[in-house]
């Protein structure tokens, strides 16, 4: 039985450089209800999620708690007033016991200020109980446990502060099947005692048992709430989180027959993260591969690029395996890559353009321990004059260029290497509309020039656009291929979140 609202969004937007994250996004949560958060990646979940936990604070729009205007300016804010986050990548310490990590920042004191250990177990043991997991230790070390028992502690942590609202954020993910039954229980145990749950998940078949009503998100906004859970149907859900006011402007895909095979993926396996993947890229050919955030992607193309060993499976660049787990073999092999987080993953911002575009290969720009900058920085002028960077300025730190211009140093550092094969991780990942149109036009020109590229989205229309052939990744396994042209946004959509519009008639 749901109760009084809890939480009102009002036309809340939140805005960083280069993009607008929410819209006016509006929803309002009651008290012991399930209610569902729906939306592709980049639909703006995460900064919401951020917004009701005082990670971010919004640049307009209006926040209810218990009936009063909130301003949550900071994470402890948001917790004393109630509201816990359980997100998808748990935040434990993982060298402290578990109690320390149910009571972390508010532990029980004695009169003299100590810590009492003793209140700590006990408390905890009475918050795993009636969790159904009195079996957990209150003293062994969080580390020590699978994944399962660590999101009962993160469950712990929330009860822990007289939690009134808890967000799951793809509370599922890391649990097996028999586990996900007994969070459910645990959810419907925590309703009845009029607790809201905000349940963010890509399954619907999950939001269909545990729900009660559904907000979907798309583009930033709200383009419907107060949506029954168990009775929308599966196609009016996906319509309404396909539907766009970005614009997709790509380069005409030209008619053209894949060369020689660059890169060749048989039953490549790594546990817990992808299993028994097998494709090819050709010259000249671009493969998009479709999937969300956990799906497996992301560590496929670090795989293949041997930043991390597989289990099992081979690998081979023209007809060669190359050795596993080496990136250096990978480069040799004329494979580069452009990793999901630039900043972090794959840019030196406080070395100037010049120097982060030769990075691949510093050796070769270098002659009895000395650098030779300015060869460096003629083949940075080359490349920056290909792909339009602006400023032309190499010599001016990468920081302060704008994520496009950044996204286009990485290309281009594989461009003066002639790398043949070019494994992209989300290419257009915070770039604005204007620089995200050149990208498209640099990955088809390079694909023209024989490079052949996989590519890996989260944007079910830029790997539709972009690419020639489409693999359709769910769960860490290639469920379909085909010609991106027999394809539409809708169908892969459904296929990566486990939805079956074939069923629709049941529903």
């Amino acid at each position: 039985m749901t109760g009084d609202t809890v939480l009102r969004l009002t036309d809340v937007v939140k805005t960083f450089p280069g993009v607008r994250a929410l819209d006016g996004v509006s929803l309002e949560v009651r008290a012991g209800e399930v209610h569902c958060l729906l939306g592709q990646n980049g639909a703006g979940k995460s900064t919401l999620i951020k917004v009701l936990a005082g990670v971010h604070r919004p640049d307009s729009g209006g926040v209810e708690w218990l009936g009063e205007p909130a301003d949550f300016a900071t994470p402890q804010a948001a917790m004393k007033a109630g509201i816990a986050t359980i997100y998808q990548e748990l935040d434990l310490v993982e060298y402290l016991s578990v109690a320390e990590n149910v009571f972390l920042g508010h532990e029980p004191r004695r009169l003299a200020g100590f810590v009492s250990r003793g209140r700590m177990a006990r408390r905890t043991k009475e918050i795993l109980g009636g969790l159904g997991h009195a079996e957990i230790p209150p003293w062994r070390e969080v580390r020590h446990l699978p994944s399962a028992g660590k999101q009962i502690v993160s469950m712990a942590r929330a009860l822990s502060r007289q939690a009134r609202l808890i967000i799951m954020d793809e509370p599922s993910a890391v649990l097996a099947h028999d586990e996900v039954g007994n969070l459910f229980r645990i959810i419907r145990e925590l309703t009845a005692q009029g607790i809201a749950v905000i349940y963010i998940s890509h399954r619907l078949e999950e939001i269909r048992e545990i729900g009660d009503r559904v907000t979907v998100l798309k583009d930033g906004r709200t383009t419907a709430t107060d949506l029954p859970a168990r009775s929308t149907p599966t196609r009016e859900l996906v319509s309404l989180m396909t539907g766009r006011t970005i614009e997709y402007v790509f380069p005409e895909r030209p008619q053209r027959t894949p060369g020689e095979e660059l890169l060749r993926v048989t039953e490549l396996s790594r546990a817990g993260e992808f299993a028994d993947v097998s494709l090819t890229v050709h010259s000249g050919e671009i493969v998009g591969v479709a999937g969300l955030v956990g799906s497996g992607r992301s560590e496929l193309l670090e795989t293949i690029y041997g930043g991390r060993q597989a289990d099992s499976g081979t690998v081979e660049a023209r007809r060669r395996e190359l050795r596993p787990g080496s990136v250096a073999a990978a480069v040799r092999a004329g494979i580069g890559m452009v990793p999901e987080e630039r900043k972090a993953q794959a840019l030196l911002l406080g070395e100037p353009i010049y120097r982060n575009i030769t990075l691949a290969n510093f050796p070769s720009y270098a002659r009895g321990g000395f650098t030779n900058a300015a060869r460096e920085q003629a083949v940075a002028r080359r490349i920056a004059d290909e792909l339009d960077l602006r400023p032309r300025d190499v010599r001016r730190p990468v920081r302060t260029l704008s994520g496009g211009n950044q996204q286009k140093v990485v290309v281009g550092r594989w461009l003066a290497e002639q790398t043949s094969l070019l494994l992209l991780d989300e290419p257009t990942r915070g770039v604005d509309v204007g620089a995200r149109t050149e990208l498209y036009r640099i990955i088809r020109g390079l694909a023209a020039d024989g490079v052949g590229v996989l590519l890996v989205s989260s944007e079910v229309p830029e790997v539709l656009g972009l690419a020639d052939r489409v693999l359709v990744m769910r769960e860490g396994r290639i469920i379909h291929e085909a010609p991106a042209a027999d394809l539409d946004e809708g169908g892969v959509l459904d296929m990566i979140m486990a939805g079956s519009l074939l069923e629709e008639a049941e529903l």
